[in-house]
C-alpha cells in the first residue's frame, strides 16, 4: 500500500478522479489485513456484482456509482477477481455488469472495535456540543495543557460548525431496510424505473448482521424518518433483482430487523483534506467524503496524518 499523494499543501483533495481513487486504493489494503488478520473487526470479504443499463446514465444515482460503471475502473487490479459477464448471463434490460471480491462491513461491529482499539492505546472520549471548533480546545475538554492541534472530521456538521460553516456541504439522504434473509453476495444497480435519486442495492453482513437493502441518493435532504413508501420500493427492486432474498417471492417473505436512514455529507468539490489555523490552533479538516467514508477511511486518515506531519516538520525547523 502507497501513501496518499498530495502536493504542497492543497486546499482540498477532490473525491473524483484521480485523488479519489488514491484514497479508495490506500484503504483497500488495510480494509484486506483486517478481514484477514482481525476478524474481530466485522469486515468479511463478500462477491460484488454490478449491474449496468445505459438508460441510467446521466442519473444522480448513477454519477453517484459513476466508477464502478466505468469499463475500466480504477481498481481493476486493486481487488480480486475482477471480470466482466458475458452478455448471454445478463438479466432483462441489463446493458452490461462485472464482478470482483469486495468487503462488507458490519459496522454495528467495526465501529465498537475501532474504538476499542483506540481505547487499547491510550485514546480518551468525550461527548460534548460544540457550537465553535475552537471549543475543543477549552480546558473543560483538556485539563492537562494547551491544545496544540485539532483535527476536524465533523462531517455534515462541518457546515454548521462555527469556524468553519462550510456551505459546499450538504445532506445526501440514504434510505435502507435491514432484513435477515440472506443474499450470499452483493449485488449494486445504479439505476432504476422508480426515480432518478433512487438505486438497488442489497449486501449482507458478516456475523449475523442482516442483509442491507438500499437505496436513495437525496441530495440536500435533511429527513430523518423513513418513508413508507420509498422502502416498498426498495425492497421490491430488490427482491426482483436478487431472487435468492425469498426464493422467487415477493417482498411479504422478507423478515424486516428495521429501516434506517442516513445523511452523507456530500461536500461539492470533494472531500476536505486541508491545514488551516484558525484562532492561533492548528486545524487539520477531514470530512465530506459522502457515501464513500468506509471505503477511503484510511486513506483520508494517512492523507491527514501527512499533513500534521509535514506541519510539525515546518514547525520544527523554525
Amino acid at each position: 500500500m502507497g501513501r496518499c499523494q498530495l502536493h504542497a499543501m492543497p486546499r482540498s483533495v477532490s473525491i473524483r478522479g484521480t485523488d479519489a481513487a488514491e484514497l479508495d486504493k490506500n484503504t483497500w489494503g488495510p480494509l484486506e489485513d483486517l478481514v484477514r488478520n482481525h476478524p474481530g473487526a466485522g469486515v468479511h470479504f463478500q462477491e460484488c456484482e454490478i449491474h449496468n443499463r445505459a438508460k441510467d446514465v446521466g442519473s444522480a444515482t448513477a454519477n453517484w456509482f459513476k466508477e464502478l460503471l466505468s469499463s475500466n475502473p480504477w481498481f481493476v487490479k486493486i481487488v480480486p477477481n475482477f471480470r466482466s459477464l458475458p452478455k448471454e448471463a445478463l438479466g432483462p434490460g441489463i446493458d452490461s455488469a462485472s464482478v470482483f471480491t469486495s468487503v462488507c462491513i458490519n459496522t454495528a461491529i467495526h465501529l465498537p472495535w475501532l474504538i476499542s482499539q483506540c481505547l487499547s492505546n491510550g485514546v480518551i472520549f468525550k461527548r460534548d456540543v460544540f457550537d465553535h471548533i475552537l471549543d475543543a480546545t477549552t480546558s473543560g475538554i483538556h485539563p492537562n495543557g494547551p491544545v496544540d492541534l485539532v483535527v476536524n472530521c465533523t462531517g455534515l456538521m462541518a457546515s454548521k460548525l462555527g469556524g468553519v460553516q462550510d456551505t459546499s456541504v450538504a445532506p445526501a439522504r440514504g434510505q435502507i431496510v435491514i432484513v435477515r434473509n440472506d443474499a450470499g453476495k452483493m449485488l449494486d444497480m445504479p439505476g432504476t424505473d422508480d426515480g432518478d435519486e433512487e438505486a438497488c442495492y442489497v449486501m449482507t453482513r458478516a456475523a449475523g448482521g442482516g442483509t442491507i437493502l438500499g437505496g436513495s441518493y437525496q441530495k440536500g435532504n435533511w429527513e430523518s424518518q423513513s418513508d413508507p413508501n420509498l422502502a416498498v420500493r426498495i425492497m421490491t427492486r430488490a427482491v426482483k433483482m436478487c431472487s435468492a432474498l425469498t426464493n422467487g417471492k415477493g417482498i411479504e417473505h422478507l423478515d424486516i430487523i428495521r429501516h434506517g436512514v442516513g445523511l452523507r455529507p456530500v461536500r461539492d468539490g470533494g472531500t476536505r483534506i486541508e491545514k488551516k489555523r484558525i484562532g492561533g490552533v492548528l486545524v487539520i479538516h477531514n470530512y465530506g467524503a459522502g457515501g464513500a467514508g468506509y471505503q477511503s477511511s484510511y486513506g483520508c486518515a494517512q492523507a491527514a496524518v501527512d499533513l500534521i506531519d509535514l506541519a510539525w516538520d515546518v514547525q520544527a525547523k523554525l
